[in-house]
């Protein structure tokens, strides 16, 4: 998938890391805003992967409506 957008989650899976599973990935430009600096980094940790080590499987949608946890009064 070449049409990556930065700061967008995916689905990937990579033969190299993981075992194989499927894992949410998020682009990342933490080392430069050009293409060729972006990573691919798994959100609730500090790991960051190369682009290739990963085969994009599809973009994570935002909900269309926006969700508003509310205390309880």
């Amino acid at each position: 998938m070449s049409n990556l957008v930065p700061n967008a989650f995916y689905w990937a899976r990579s033969v190299k890391h993981n075992e194989g599973r499927l894992t949410v990935v998020k682009v990342s430009t933490i080392f430069g805003t050009s293409r060729e600096f972006w990573t691919l980094a798994v959100p609730g940790s500090y790991q960051h992967f190369m682009i290739d080590d990963f085969e994009i499987l599809s973009e994570i949608e935002q909900p269309k409506t926006a969700f508003r946890l509310q205390a309880a009064e």
